[in-house]
């Protein structure tokens, strides 16, 4: 039997057949610090609500994958200590010993497949990291995303990764890379990549219909669209070019590797740009939510 427990709300949309948006859990427990994360989590699921859909953030507590939280358990995530950090290898593993996990995109995107969700909100998923051909570092979140049929709704993929490696591979995996509202990828906390986007598609409808007839020919997987960070929150890349390459430096001078590089990077990258990069990740996200509300609605 498979350990889902679903929150009343998400419960009742279910029931109705309403619009509901899956949230990741490791923006809460490995992505921001304590309080910033129960708040913009909460903000997060406001603006879900707002722009008509019902959220429905995940996370494995004792053994169960939830599809919802509540507002206790969303304090109690959030300032829990040694939470895994899940994806689809060890998802399983967490669930038999009864764990706590927080679940990145693709152990997300396998929870909301299994509630029956097609539509989930995040920040950026995951993607080839620099010096790849030599660490072999490649996020599962790549292949997530060609066999598990949910639409992802990112701002690219995270900007201290190896982009063009990354939008590669998503090629060679039939993924769809849409970019909503513009022809070129954007690049999480900049609008702009440099990367020109293979699918451009401005209307929500155009993208829910899209999933529909993948579903409808057989396709197996599902669609990355790459929304552009506000104009007015944005870093440019020009600037975070060179904090980037310093953390990457510290990384590899303290032999992190594997899942700690994404926190460590994150943290390193809120400290040299004063907090920017923060505020920068909490209104892409936000700006990521209004979007899949709008897809899930259609």
């Amino acid at each position: 039997m498979i350990p889902l427990a679903f929150s009343p709300e998400v419960a009742d949309a279910l029931a109705e057949n309403r619009p509901i948006v899956a949230l990741e859990s490791t923006i809460i427990t490995h992505g921001m610090p304590w309080p910033q994360n129960v708040e913009t989590a909460r903000l997060v699921e406001a603006e879900v609500r707002a722009h008509g859909a019902i959220p429905a953030t995940i996370a494995v507590i004792a053994g169960q994958i939830h599809i919802g939280l509540i507002s206790d358990q969303l304090e109690v995530l959030g300032q829990m200590k040694n939470v895994a950090k899940l994806s689809r290898a060890d998802l399983a593993v967490c669930l038999s010993r009864g764990g706590n996990g927080a679940t990145t995109v693709a152990a997300t995107m396998i929870a909301a497949r299994l509630a029956g969700i097609g539509v989930f909100a995040t920040g950026g998923i995951g993607g080839v990291h620099r010096g790849a051909e030599t660490s072999f570092d490649i996020s599962a979140d790549l292949h997530e995303l060609a066999q598990t049929p949910v639409t992802v709704v990112a701002a690219g993929a995270k900007a201290i990764l190896d982009l063009d490696k990354t939008f590669e591979v998503l090629e060679s995996l039939g993924v769809p890379v849409i970019a909503f509202g513009q022809d070129e990828i954007p690049a999480f906390w900049s609008r702009t990549s440099g990367i020109k986007a293979p699918l451009r598609m401005d209307d929500p409808a155009a993208i829910a219909a899209a999933q529909r007839m993948r579903t409808a020919i057989g396709l197996p997987g599902g669609q990355l669209v790459c929304n552009p960070i506000p104009a007015a929150d944005e870093i440019p890349g020009a600037t975070l070019a060179p904090f980037i390459a310093q953390a990457l430096t510290e990384a590899e001078a303290r032999q992190i590797s594997a899942k700690a590089v994404t926190p460590f990077l994150l943290q390193r990258l809120f400290e040299l740009t004063g907090g920017q990069s923060l505020k920068a990740n909490i209104a892409l996200v936000l700006n990521n939510a209004r979007l899949a509300a709008r897809i899930a609605a259609a």
